[in-house]
C-alpha cells in the first residue's frame, strides 16, 4: 500500500478512516493529488469519481443523506471548489453530513496571477458549521491535527457540512511505503439531549386547549416512534399535519394539506386556528398552510430540534432542543385530553374532499395532475422514492403514498439543481430500488449527473416534460408579463433521449394515458440497467387543471 509523501494527505485520510467517514467523491485535479492518492491507495476507503465538481457535491450528498454520517468531497484548487457551494448550503439546511475537502497552493502562490487559484479560506462563511485551514509545515502539525479533528467531529455531530482546506506544494505525486505521521484521534462525543425545561406551563396550555395541531415537516424515515403518533390521534383535540417528506403516516392523520385546506373561506380558516402549534422537522413545502398560518396565527407556537427552530408563522414562543422522541417521551405521558370535535370535524371535510377528489382524478384530461395521478397509485411498495423541486414535489403532495415508500427532496434551499446527482447517490447507498420523478428543467440543468458509471442497474427516472418551467404558470400574474415563455416559462423542444443514449439509459416515451398505463405495467420491473421514462404533456392544459381542481374539491 503507498501513501502520499504529504503528511497533511496521510492526516486527513487517518483521521477520515478513524472516524467512519469511509465514502469518498473525488473530482479529477493536479493540485488535489496527495489527496486522491491517499484515499483510493488504501482499502479502507470506497471512492467514486465524478468529474463535474456540482454534481459530485450533490451525488455525496444523496450518500450522506442515506448513510447518515458524512461523506467526504474532494478537489482541486480554484473555482472547482465553488462549484461545491449549492451542495453546501442543501447540507447546511437539511442537517446533512458532508465533508468538503479541497486543495490548495501554498499562501505564497496566493494572490499572484497563478491560475485555479483563488481565496478558498472561509470560501462558505454563510453556509458552514465549521472551517478548518491548514497550513503546510512539521510546526504545524498539532495545530492540523486539532483542526481537522474539530470539523470532522463537527461533522458527525451536528450533522452538518464542514470544509477543510489543504494547502499542497508541488511535487504533488510523490508517495511513500509507510506513514510518517500518526494524528491524535480525538473521538466525536455521543450527545444524549434531554429535555431540560420545566413542562409545568407548556402543558397547562396545552391541556386546555381544544384545538392542537402538529405539523410534521422533512424527517427522515422511522424518526418518531409510532406509539407516540398512537397517543396523538388518540386526543380528539389534536390534527397532526403531515407533508409528503416528513415520512410519517397514521389512518388519523392529515397529508395532502393543500388539499384539505386550500378551498378554505375566512370563517373556515378560524375555525381551523390551532391555540397550540407544535412543529417537528424540517423545512415546509406548504406555502398554503404557512400563508394559513402567519394569518391566522397560534396563540403558540413550539418547535422541537436538536439544532434551530424557524420562525416561519411569525409566533415562535419557544425552541425545545432536543429529538422528537425525547421530547415526545417526556411530554405525553402528562398530556391531558379535553373535550373537543377538532379532530372529527377535520375529518369529516378530509373525507368529503378525497371524494371529491376521487372523481376528479377520474374525469381530467391527460396533464401533469393526470400523470401524477397515474404514477403515484403505480409506486411499487417499499421502494426508496427521491423527488425533484418545484412542480413535482408539489403535486406529490396531492397523492396518497404508501407508507412503505421512503420519500426524499432537497428542501433545504428548494433548488432544482443537483435534484438527479442526489437521488443517484442515495441510490447507491440506499440499498434499495430506487425511483426518481423530476420535471423537465429539473433533469435537463442537471443531466451531467448522469455521467459516472455506479449508476445502479435498479435506478429508475420519471421525467415529465411540458415543454418548460410549467409551474410558472399557476403563480398569479406571472403568465400575463412580458416575454413570459422566454424568460420564465423558458419554453424548449428538448427530450431526454439523446442523454440516454449517450448514458445507457433505457428509454420509453409516451404522450397519452393509455400509452402511460401500459408503460408502467413494466417500467417498475426488474432490468438490466438503469432505465428513463419520458411523459410528454400538453403545458397549455396543466394550470387550468390544477387551479380548477382546488375549485371543485370544495
Amino acid at each position: 500500500m503507498k501513501f502520499s509523501d504529504k503528511p497533511l494527505s496521510q492526516t486527513v485520510t487517518q483521521l477520515c478512516l478513524a472516524k467512519g467517514i469511509d465514502h469518498i467523491v473525488i473530482s479529477p485535479g493536479s493540485r488535489n493529488a496527495p489527496l486522491t492518492i491517499g484515499f483510493t491507495e488504501h482499502p479502507g476507503f470506497t471512492c467514486y469519481s465524478i468529474v463535474d465538481e456540482r454534481c459530485a457535491a450533490f451525488v455525496a450528498l444523496g450518500m450522506a443523506q442515506q448513510l447518515k454520517r458524512p461523506v467526504a468531497v474532494v478537489c482541486t484548487s480554484g473555482s472547482a471548489l465553488l462549484n461545491y457551494y449549492p451542495a453546501v448550503a442543501e447540507a447546511f439546511y437539511s442537517d446533512i453530513p458532508l465533508v468538503v475537502l479541497s486543495a490548495d497552493r501554498p499562501a505564497a502562490l496566493l494572490e499572484i496571477g497563478d491560475g485555479q487559484t483563488i481565496r478558498q479560506k472561509d470560501v462558505f462563511a454563510n453556509h458552514i458549521l465549521y472551517s478548518a485551514n491548514c497550513e503546510e509545515g512539521a510546526v504545524h502539525q498539532i495545530a492540523n491535527e486539532t483542526l481537522i479533528n474539530v470539523a470532522l467531529n463537527t461533522a458527525i455531530e451536528l450533522q452538518g457540512p464542514v470544509h477543510i482546506n489543504i494547502p499542497f506544494s508541488e511535487p504533488l505525486y510523490h508517495t511513500v511505503d509507510d506513514l510518517a505521521v500518526r494524528p491524535q484521534h480525538v473521538p466525536a462525543r455521543k450527545h444524549h439531549v434531554p429535555v431540560t425545561e420545566d413542562l409545568s406551563l407548556f402543558l397547562k396550555h396545552w391541556n386546555k386547549a381544544e384545538r392542537k395541531m402538529i405539523l410534521l415537516g422533512a424527517l427522515p424515515p422511522h424518526t418518531i416512534d409510532p406509539k407516540w403518533f398512537d397517543a396523538l390521534a388518540n386526543d380528539p383535540g389534536v390534527v397532526v399535519f403531515t407533508e409528503a417528506t416528513s415520512n410519517a403516516h397514521h389512518p388519523a392523520f392529515f397529508p395532502s394539506i393543500d388539499q384539505l385546506i386550500a378551498p378554505l373561506d375566512a370563517e373556515g380558516f378560524d375555525a381551523l386556528r390551532p391555540q397550540v402549534l407544535l412543529t417537528f422537522g424540517g423545512m415546509i413545502v406548504s406555502k398554503k398552510v404557512k400563508a394559513f398560518l402567519r394569518n391566522f396565527k397560534p396563540e403558540f407556537h413550539w418547535h422541537v430540534d436538536t439544532k434551530r427552530a424557524y420562525d416561519t408563522y411569525f409566533k415562535l414562543d419557544h425552541h425545545f432542543k432536543t429529538t422528537a422522541n425525547s421530547f415526545l417521551q417526556t411530554f405525553l405521558p402528562r398530556a391531558q385530553s379535553v373535550k373537543s370535535t377538532y379532530q372529527s370535524h377535520w375529518d369529516n371535510i378530509q373525507q368529503q374532499r378525497r371524494t371529491k377528489h376521487t372523481e376528479y382524478v377520474a374525469s381530467v384530461p391527460f396533464s401533469d395532475f393526470k400523470v401524477f395521478s397515474i404514477v403515484f397509485r403505480h409506486l411499487p411498495k417499499g421502494i426508496h422514492l427521491q423527488l425533484s423541486n418545484s412542480a413535482t414535489i408539489r403535486y406529490a403532495q396531492l397523492f396518497d403514498i404508501h407508507p412503505s415508500i421512503e420519500v426524499f427532496c432537497n428542501r433545504g434551499t428548494s433548488g432544482i439543481d443537483g435534484s438527479t446527482s442526489t437521488a443517484i447517490g442515495a441510490a447507491i447507498t440506499s440499498g434499495k430500488p430506487t425511483v426518481y420523478i423530476t420535471g423537465d428543467l429539473s433533469f435537463f440543468y442537471d443531466s451531467n449527473a448522469l455521467w459516472n458509471q455506479y449508476i445502479p442497474k435498479d435506478f429508475k427516472i420519471i421525467v415529465v416534460n411540458n415543454g418548460g418551467g410549467g409551474i410558472f404558470r399557476i403563480l398569479p400574474g406571472a403568465k400575463e408579463a412580458e416575454n413570459f415563455g422566454t424568460f420564465f416559462e423558458t419554453k424548449h423542444t428538448l427530450t431526454a433521449k439523446p442523454l440516454c443514449e449517450l448514458f445507457g439509459f433505457e428509454y420509453t416515451a409516451v404522450r397519452d394515458t393509455a400509452a402511460l398505463e401500459g408503460a408502467l405495467g413494466s417500467f417498475f420491473t426488474a432490468s438490466e440497467g438503469p432505465i428513463l421514462l419520458e411523459i410528454f404533456t400538453p403545458s397549455e392544459v396543466n394550470d387550468t387543471v390544477l387551479l380548477d381542481y382546488f375549485k371543485y374539491i370544495k
